[in-house]
């Protein structure tokens, strides 16, 4: 009778326990809408040396956090994976950013030009809504980019003309993913390319790049370059001015010295994370002087919760490229693909750090080059589909 008892209390525990697992795997990523505007409002508000809040909250407690929880490789089942692809409620979580980015936008500019601050508390706050452009802006820019539906489209750039780096919509889908990992794309950092000189490279290629791809595209359709009503680079450029202008009248010099500013944390935030996704691992040439297919060893990858959650599983990079029309709440984790040692937002100021950035990632990069063979690349196959 004991031994009956004690079974179904363990059936009952482990039934909770999967009630539980399922919630979290559901509901985790809620937790942006709830933690990044709260941890901008406490260095917005207190201000003083809670001016840097945001930015130890996600440089320095969650990359603590991660070397703990060290997450998991779960993927869902094919069942579980055609429900999920379809459920409305991750597409709301996305949809739900762009608002906030616009009020924590306003709140900041509101803050640096109604309140008398001294110089680090401009520098924290500043460094805060930074944090929010390339986490809110550009991240969720880049998510809302690669779907299919015009609206969401248009929210990805609306996103990005927050942070003053619409071109990206246009590099990124049409630049970057066919040429990552080969010596074409700025937006791939190379092996012993410290981050100071790939910056200058992949800011100023990938604008650069998108003019060119966009020209490459009207002259094919036999549209007129300079008519932004088709050249949708152009007209980007149009739409970041006058958001700018708009800024101005508003807040005046200080408001658009201040949105400057925090737009170039925020892009650059997002070229220290190209950086670190794709550093040292580059596509082989072939013989007719294309490049192979684009695979999962291409691609630096890591299982860390609290960094997927927070970039929305951007982390599980290299199914992404593998199929970047995937969702990001059914991106999977490839066993054989390259890890990083911890999370993204871990190795984001790691990667500030030359010598040391060398010192942990040069012998990785060694290492797995040296087991790439046909053998390897067969354990990584996974037949892409279309969402």
């Amino acid at each position: 009778m004991n031994t009956i008892q004690i079974n179904n209390n363990n059936a009952f525990q482990k039934s909770e326990m999967s009630k539980l697992h399922k919630l979290w795997r559901r509901y985790k990523y809620f937790t942006p809408i709830i933690v990044l505007p709260a941890i901008m409002y406490i260095s917005f508000h207190y201000l003083g040396y809670w001016s840097f809040f945001a930015f130890v909250f996600v440089y320095g407690f969650i990359p603590a956090m991660e070397f703990i929880f060290t997450g998991t490789a779960e993927n869902f089942t094919a069942e579980e994976e055609a429900v999920e692809r379809q459920d409305i409620y991750y597409d709301l979580v996305i949809y739900s950013m762009v608002p906030l980015q616009f009020t924590i936008l306003g709140l900041y500019l509101w803050t640096i030009t109604t309140k008398s601050l001294q110089w680090y508390e401009l520098v924290g706050i500043t460094t805060a809504m930074g944090l929010a452009c390339g986490a809110l802006g550009i991240n969720v820019a880049h998510e809302l980019g690669h779907r299919t539906k015009k609206y969401e489209q248009f929210m990805s750039k609306l996103l990005l003309m927050s942070t003053l780096y619409m071109h990206f919509f246009i590099e990124h889908n049409r630049g970057h993913h066919k040429n990552v990992s080969t010596p074409l794309d700025p937006a791939t950092s190379r092996l012993n390319e410290n981050f100071y000189a790939f910056w200058p490279r992949t800011v100023f290629g990938g604008w650069m790049s998108a003019w060119h791809l966009e020209a490459h595209r009207l002259k094919k359709m036999k549209q007129n370059f300079w008519n932004p009503i088709h050249n949708e680079m152009l007209r980007f450029q149009i739409i970041q001015v006058l958001f700018v202008v708009a800024i101005y009248f508003v807040f005046g010099w200080i408001g658009v010295a201040g949105f400057i500013a925090s737009s170039v944390i925020g892009f650059t935030l997002l070229e220290i994370v190209n950086y670190i996704e794709h550093y040292g691992l580059m596509r082989k040439q072939l013989s007719n002087g294309a490049y192979e297919k684009t695979k999962p060893h291409h691609s630096w990858n890591s299982g860390h919760e609290l960094g997927r959650i927070f970039l929305f599983e951007l982390t599980r990079h290299s199914d992404h490229h593998f199929n970047p029309s995937r969702k990001y709440q059914i991106l999977r984790h490839f066993e054989n693909a390259p890890q990083m040692p911890t999370g993204y937002l871990a190795m984001i100021p790691l990667a500030l750090v030359p010598p040391l950035w060398f010192k942990v990632m040069n012998p990785l990069v060694e290492k797995h080059n040296a087991t790439v063979n046909d053998e390897y690349v067969k354990t990584l196959e996974v037949p892409a589909e279309i969402d």
